[in-house]
């Protein structure tokens, strides 16, 4: 197989990889810094990192990848009885970490490396497979412990590949994000994509607008955020020009992890005079779908499948839906080599996520446009409302809702009905909490705007709807 990074054997050292804050690292640094933690690392299994959005992590999971070895990657904001799943469930030989983190007493019988990022070492050869772990990410449990998903080597390579030749992605391009590093999006395709390319990333640190703002003044070309991120830009675009002109100097604006509501692509849209681009994937298989850089950044849906990704919507009964007519909802399967290989012990999960001929059931519904583009309705467990016979998605009322003037923000969910079988419910935070919108008016809003049966039936408001790291709203925690 392919080594992983050319660019640390092959590129031009002295070019920048990485920078956090006032911290960067050239190609050559960053070979070098690696390479000596891979001597480290030695031929343990599987190593945890201590992910804080430091330059440390990133050398980290680079030196484990270069030592043929997994990384765990941990939240750093997990609790102590998930952190000890984790620890139990993976094993990890050690844990890497920057020098000075304090790290919680679940870690403390663990033995500690830490990274140097000024060490100098060879960088091993690659004598690693395809199939080899590269990581064990943990999702987060909804119904029981995180499960870790093995995520080989090849998924890596295909994915960041797949991305290139959607989004033209190539070492001159810099990006900056301000995501965690413990998951996918953050981690791999905004630590591991750019060096995969031979590009730069520039990490904030911390979100925020300003930090966006200077960096694509400063020469970067693209930006990775979440809904959340590109919320508060939309809310900030109207009293600051000098961000609306640094976000029209950028190649690409790319949003993930959760649905990017239409009326904020719309907002960016109309100041910015920039599309942002929608992609769809998860832990278990990366990235699936995108919309291309040369394609219509068609609000509201994720685009098209990516190169060697195959993708099926199928019916409650695993039938596949043959025709698309962008209304009927299904559950996303996919196949590719953009797949985990396994829950980590658990092959009573493993075999449960898969169809008999290697689909991977997805949970997330969706409908599919005549030419193939893709629009995620919600999840299966939570997102799926059957009323009055139809299958609706909570993903489109919530857009509708979020057209509404009265509405900040905007959560849907479904609760059981004598009648209907499952009524809709809203769960709002007013625009002006004194005077919120009746929840006739919204009502009314919505079945202008989409069909009466999708109306909501109840609406509940709130000061804040609750939310994970990663801007997604926990709906389980709405009492769904």
């Amino acid at each position: 197989m392919s080594f992983l990074f050319p660019a640390l054997v092959d590129g031009p050292g002295g070019k920048a990889a990485l920078r956090f804050g006032a911290r960067s690292l050239t190609y050559g640094q960053l070979a070098a810094a690696a390479g000596a933690l891979a001597g480290r690392v030695g031929d343990t299994e599987r190593v945890a990192v201590w992910a804080t959005p430091e330059l440390e992590t990133a050398v980290a999971v680079v030196g484990t990848l270069l030592a043929g070895r997994a990384a765990v990657p941990l939240n750093p904001r997990s609790g102590e009885k998930e952190l000890a799943h984790i620890l139990s469930d993976s094993a990890p030989a050690a844990v890497l970490a920057a020098p000075g983190a304090e790290l919680p007493p679940a870690l403390g019988e663990l033995p500690r490396i830490d990274v140097d990022a000024a060490a100098v070492g060879p960088v091993p050869e690659d004598r690693t497979d395809e199939s080899d772990p590269a990581l064990v990410v943990y999702t987060s449990g909804t119904t029981g412990p995180p499960k870790g998903a093995v995520i080989p080597r090849r998924a890596l390579a295909a994915t960041l590949d797949a991305l290139a030749d959607a989004w033209q992605w190539t070492g001159e391009d810099v990006l900056v994000h301000g995501l965690p590093l413990f998951h996918v999006h953050g981690l791999v395709l905004g630590i591991l994509g750019p060096l995969r390319r031979g590009g730069s990333v520039r990490h904030l640190g911390r979100f925020g607008t300003d930090g966006v703002a200077r960096e694509l003044n400063d020469g970067a070309t693209m930006f990775f955020g979440v809904p959340t991120m590109y919320h508060r830009i939309a809310e900030a675009l109207p009293a600051d020009p000098g961000l609306a002109k640094a976000l029209g100097r950028a190649r690409l604006l790319v949003s993930g992890s959760a649905a990017l509501p239409v009326h904020d692509h719309e907002r960016i849209a109309a100041a910015t005079g920039r599309r942002v681009v929608e992609r769809y994937g998860m832990t278990e298989t990366l990235m699936n779908t995108s919309v291309r850089v040369d394609g219509e950044a068609r609000a509201g849906t994720v685009g098209l499948p990516l190169p060697g990704v195959e993708l099926r919507l199928v019916e409650e009964d695993g039938t596949a839906i043959a025709a698309y007519d962008g209304e009927t909802v299904g559950e996303i399967q996919v196949r590719g080599p953009n797949l985990f290989t396994e829950y980590l012990n658990r092959p009573d999960a493993t075999a449960a996520a898969f169809t008999a001929d290697g689909w991977f059931r997805t949970g997330d519904m969706a409908v599919r446009e005549p030419d193939g583009y893709v629009r995620i309705v919600g999840r299966k467990a939570t997102d799926l409302i059957k009323s009055g016979g139809y299958k609706i998605g909570a993903g489109e009322i919530e857009n509708a809702l979020l057209e509404h003037p009265g509405v900040r923000e905007a959560a849907v969910t479904g609760e059981p009905d004598a009648d209907l079988g499952e009524r809709i419910v809203a769960w709002i935070v007013p625009a002006e909490p004194q005077s919120p919108p009746s929840a006739e008016e919204l009502a009314d809003h919505v079945a202008g705007r989409l069909a009466p049966h999708k109306r909501p039936r109840v609406v509940h408001y709130l000061d804040a709807l609750p939310r994970n790291d990663m801007g997604k709203i926990m709906k389980r925690a709405l009492g769904v």
